[in-house]
C-alpha cells in the first residue's frame, strides 16, 4: 500500500484532541521495493542513532571483532543508546581495558545516564559524569576497535576524514543504495558526522539486514550476528524499563526495534525480510514510538495497543497518545 498521506497522531485531553503530530514511514523489502509507505518516502531525514546497529556491521566486517575476540554483549553495546546503568558502564570500560585502551580514548563527550537511578547514584557520590556515560559509548567502542585492529590511528575517529566514518558512510551508502558522498553532513550528538538520507533508502538498508541473503558473506555474518546480539540482550541496547528493550523482549528474536533522536524509530524484521523506517515532523519521540507500534500491529508482527497513556503529577491518567482513527 502506497499513500500519500501522513501519519497523524493524536495526543487527547480528557474529551478532545490537545495536539496533533505529523510523521512519514516506509517498509521496504531488501530489493528496494517499497511495500508501504506513508507520507514523503522520499523525506530527507539524519537518521541519527536508529543507524547504529547498520554502524556496528563494520566491527564484524573487518575482522576486528574475531580478531579482538569482541563478545556478544559488546556487539549488542555497540549498536546501543544504553542508559548508562552499572552493567553498561562497567562492560564498555572491560571492553576498552581488554583491548588496551580506556574512557579516556572515547571522544563522545560526558552526558548525563538516561536511566534516573544511574544519574542519582553520581550525583550522590558527587560525579561528574564522564564520556563512558554517554549512551553512544559502546558505539564508539566499537569505532575504536576497529581502528585499532585496522591499524589506524585511534585519534580523531569522529572526524569524517577518519577510515572509520568513511567505511560508515560506505556501509550506508550500500546498504541503502544509494550515493551518499553529496548528501548533507552534520554532527551528530555524540560527536561523529551524521548523513542525510532519504527515509526509503534508510528502510532499504534495514531490510537488507533482515534479509542479507543477497550480500556477500562478510556483510552477511555481520548483520545476523548484530541481530542476534541485539535480540538476546534487549537490556544492553537500551535499559530496564526503556522502550527497545521491552519492545525488543516482547518480540522474541523476532524484530530489533532503534530508536533515533528527533522522532526518528527504526525496525529490522528478519522473519519477513522487512525494514521500517519512521521520521516524525517536529521530532517527538512519543509519536514515533506510537507510530513503530501502529506499524508492527499492522504488520501482524506484534500485538500491542499502540497508544501511550499521559499522566499528571498525582499520576491520574488524563489522556493518550494514539494514532488518528482510520491512519491505515
Amino acid at each position: 500500500m502506497v499513500t500519500n498521506n501522513a501519519l497523524i497522531i493524536e495526543v487527547t485531553r480528557g474529551d478532545m484532541v490537545e495536539s496533533k503530530h505529523r510523521g512519514h514511514c516506509v517498509v521496504s523489502d531488501a530489493a528496494g521495493q517499497l511495500l508501504y509507505t506513508w507520507g514523503d518516502s522520499d523525506l530527507l531525514i539524519y537518521p541519527r542513532s536508529a543507524i547504529k546497529p547498520l554502524q556496528a556491521m563494520a566491527i564484524i566486517e573487518t575482522g576486528a571483532a574475531d580478531a579482538l575476540q569482541v563478545k556478544k554483549t559488546e556487539l549488542a553495546l555497540a549498536s546501543a543508546s544504553h542508559s548508562a546503568t552499572n552493567i553498561h558502564v562497567k562492560l564498555v570500560s572491560d571492553w576498552l581495558q581488554r583491548i588496551g585502551l580506556s574512557s579516556t580514548d572515547l571522544e563522545c563527550a560526558g552526558h548525563n545516564p538516561m536511566s534516573r537511578d544511574a544519574d542519582n547514584d553520581l550525583v550522590r557520590a558527587r560525579k561528574s559524569p564522564r564520556a563512558i556515560h554517554n549512551n553512544c559509548s559502546g558505539k564508539h567502542a566499537g569505532f575504536l576497535t576497529t581502528a585499532l585492529y585496522m591499524g589506524e590511528d585511534i585519534e580523531g575517529y569522529t572526524r569524517s576524514s577518519h577510515p572509520v566514518q568513511k567505511r560508515l558512510l560506505n556501509i550506508l551508502s550500500d546498504m541503502g543504495n544509494i550515493e551518499l558522498l553529496n548528501s548533507p553532513r552534520g554532527i551528530d550528538g555524540c560527536g561523529i558526522p551524521v548523513i542525510g538520507m532519504p527515509l526509503k533508502a534508510l528502510a532499504t538498508a534495514l531490510a537488507q539486514m533482515a534479509d542479507p541473503k543477497n550480500l556477500n558473506t562478510s556483510r552477511t555474518n555481520a548483520a545476523k550476528r548484530v541481530i542476534s546480539a541485539m535480540t538476546t540482550y534487549p537490556n544492553l541496547v537500551a535499559g530496564p524499563q526503556r522502550f527497545d528493550t521491552l519492545i525488543i523482549e516482547k518480540g522474541k528474536g523476532d524484530l530489533v526495534v532503534k530508536t533515533g533522536a528527533e522522532g526518528v524509530y527504526a525496525s529490522i524484521l528478519p522473519k519477513l525480510g522487512l525494514g521500517i523506517a519512521i521520521k516524525i515532523e517536529d521530532g517527538a519521540k512519543r509519536a514515533a514510538e506510537v507510530s513503530i507500534l501502529a506499524i508492527l500491529n499492522y504488520l501482524g508482527v506484534l500485538k500491542i495497543l499502540p497508544e501511550q497513556s499521559i499522566f499528571n503529577a498525582a499520576q491520574k491518567k488524563i489522556g493518550v497518545v494514539r494514532m488518528q482513527k482510520d491512519w491505515n
